[in-house]
């Protein structure tokens, strides 16, 4: 025990030297910002990782309909769904006060769609509506926060809805994980060990295929880069302050290799163009690195 504990702590620190030039570099980056910063980022060849404030609880917003769709995939690859199946939206369903192109395309509701066109518009276009359609599909959030720590991923709570994060501001910080949360998370997707191949598929295609907000994990990678990831963002409330910005994903390298990165921005009274910029700059400190580096 004594010589594995020495191996251990030898390993520990090596792969801090070894990282702590960018460790200072994105650092740097978030000490510029007056905002609470959680930062992952995992290699997901050999599944090291590096963190700056990794263990803080941070508000997911959106984020957390990535969770979502794991779990409704979940149950169609146990036989409980289909993604074909259709699902009924009916217009009191539809809520006026909210992001929601589900609403925009069927204004009157009273229509009948296909589950993968509902999880599509959740994940890729971040509809409230339809995620909240998910939420009474499967049972509640306390269904998909009890399939997430199933998972051994525990770093992590989702207990409200959007209707009611949209009629309570403080709800939204019930719905909270950590960043090395995220990233474990992005990693066991990954991995291909948590669905079949088709629902594996299914919404790795969804993911790449996000239309909401291209500015921040995106926002300074070459063009064309592939990356699978979910925003999430609570808008600005009275007092000037953005409870959550946050973008969490997994970036595809030029050689074909992969990196999850989770970043959380929290409250903070910069400005939307700032922080987008910030999560682009820790996702492009991170690429450089990576181009020629293994964590």
């Amino acid at each position: 025990m004594i010589c594995v504990f020495f191996l251990l702590v030898i390993s520990v620190n090596s792969f801090a030297q070894k990282n702590e030039a960018l460790q200072a570099k994105l650092q740097s980056v978030i000490n510029a910002h007056q905002a609470i910063i959680g930062f992952s980022l995992m290699d997901l060849q050999n599944g090291d990782t590096l963190t700056i404030n990794g263990a803080k609880h941070l508000p997911m917003q959106s984020v957390f309909k990535f969770h979502l769709a794991l779990a409704i995939l979940n149950q169609v690859d146990q036989g409980k769904l289909r993604l074909d199946q259709k699902i009924l939206i009916r217009k009191s369903d539809l809520m006026p006060d909210t992001w929601s192109p589900l609403r925009d395309k069927y204004p009157n509701g009273e229509v009948e769609i296909p589950l993968s066109e509902l999880l599509r518009v959740t994940v890729a276009e971040s509809d409230n509506n339809g995620c909240d359609l998910l939420f009474r599909l499967i049972g509640g959030p306390a269904k998909v926060n009890a399939y997430i720590h199933s998972l051994g991923v525990k770093e992590i709570a989702i207990t409200a809805t959007e209707h009611e994060m949209h009629h309570n501001e403080q709800a939204q910080f019930t719905n909270w994980t950590t960043a090395r949360a995220a990233t474990q998370l992005l990693k066991l997707f990954y991995s291909k060990h948590l669905l079949s191949a088709s629902s594996q598929e299914f919404l790795w295609n969804v993911m790449t295929g996000t239309t909401r907000i291209s500015t921040k994990i995106k926002g300074q990678l070459p063009a064309g880069t592939p990356v699978a990831h979910k925003t999430g963002y609570s808008g600005v409330n009275d007092a000037g302050i953005t409870a959550a910005s946050n973008d969490i994903g997994v970036v595809t390298l030029p050689n074909g290799k992969h990196f999850a990165l989770a970043v959380f921005v929290s409250m903070t009274k910069e400005d939307e163009k700032t922080i987008d910029a910030t999560i682009a700059e820790l996702t492009k400190t991170s690429w450089d690195y990576l181009i020629n580096n293994s964590l």
